[in-house]
């Protein structure tokens, strides 16, 4: 069985869509990916040990200009492109893991009579699966929504790629050179970085605080490297190991994008701070899930100055996080991965 998976643009579309590559590899199926030649893919994709066929493809400028036409004549091209790569793959199922490498995908496959489904891994329906979903057969949501097409939907949760899954907390702690005896606040921004989080936490607690790791992304790594100035406060620009990193926390203060769905996986309270211009605010949407679950705080970015007493507070209330911890595990939907798995290998045998 051979299935094509196309996702792209963000970490939070490729790591979700690896995830169910890697279950789908361990039942059998030869997976192979499409996705853009410049984004993320491009690298996450390869390293992770799967063919990649590309085609040029970009989103929409919010405003008219030179560039949104450049987009809508790549987008007019792009079912050309894909049903080229289908040809020549040869897929039983498709799967548009998010991106708009997914939509034209979906839609190619669906004029070649190729069972396609998408997955949302966000609290709001992005642009590109509102338009590819009338053309897919499942569309597997990480949060409930309303959408027009509730008979097709499934609820899943995020699927969970193997390197975030939980490591015991001592090893872990060694992995990165932690401290083993005192509470440690990790924070996570984004793979590109969330400098506004970044900047906020080495200017708060580049000299003295609560032991740290702090992943940065790249873009900002050297910049908060020079700030620190203590051996227990641990920057990085990213690890492979993400599962041992949130392992060897107490507390997390990140973003809440699509990594969301590992931090409750793992059961560590955090302190959430969307991003502010996400489209339709769909990260104040994904922390609000986590928070009515009560694992969760949200802080808004324009309220930063709040976090610096949360986190004292919570560090030093071992009982309150346990509870967070519990709800945390209680949200979270770690079979994700297999249930997409298994009802893609359902419709390619229909």
């Amino acid at each position: 069985m051979r299935c094509l998976i196309a996702a792209g643009g963000t970490a939070g579309h490729v790591l979700p869509a690896l995830a169910v590559a890697e279950v789908l590899t361990e039942r059998g199926v030869h997976v192979t990916f499409a996705g853009s030649p410049d984004r993320v893919e491009a690298r996450l994709v390869p390293e992770a040990g799967y063919e990649l066929d590309t085609f040029p493809i970009s989103g929409f400028p919010r405003r008219p200009s030179l560039a949104l036409v450049r987009s809508l004549l790549r987008a007019a091209a792009a079912p050309h492109h894909c049903r080229r790569i289908l040809r020549r793959r040869q897929p039983d199922v498709v799967l548009g893991g998010g991106g708009f490498v997914a939509g034209p995908m979906v839609f190619a496959a669906a004029t070649m009579r190729i069972p396609a489904a998408l997955t949302e891994a966000d609290a709001h329906l992005g642009l590109a699966n509102r338009l590819a979903a009338p053309f897919a057969r499942r569309l597997f949501l990480a949060y409930p929504l309303g959408t027009r097409h509730a008979r097709k939907t499934r609820v899943v949760g995020r699927p969970i790629p193997a390197r975030s899954r939980v490591q015991p907390r001592d090893a872990s702690r060694a992995l990165f050179g932690l401290p083993d005896d005192v509470p440690v606040l990790g924070v996570f921004g984004a793979l590109a970085g969330a400098s506004a989080l970044n900047d906020f936490v080495v200017e708060m607690w580049a000299d003295a605080g609560p032991a740290i790791l702090h992943v940065t992304g790249r873009r900002d790594v050297e910049r908060v490297q020079r700030r620190v100035t203590r051996s227990d406060y641990v920057v990085l620009a990213e690890t492979e190991q993400f599962g041992a990193a949130l392992s060897a926390c107490d507390l997390v203060l990140a973003r809440s994008g699509s990594s969301v769905w590992e931090i409750a996986a793992a059961g560590r309270p955090a302190i959430l701070v969307p991003y502010p211009f996400a489209t339709g605010d769909h990260q104040a949407a994904n922390a609000k899930h986590f928070v009515d679950a009560g694992g969760a705080i949200m802080v808004r970015e324009l309220d930063l100055d709040e976090v610096p007493e949360l986190v004292r507070s919570l560090l030093d209330d071992p009982a309150r996080r346990t509870r967070m911890s519990e709800a945390m595990l209680r949200a979270a939907r770690p079979n994700a991965a297999d249930e997409i798995a298994d009802e893609l290998i359902a419709l390619a045998r229909r």
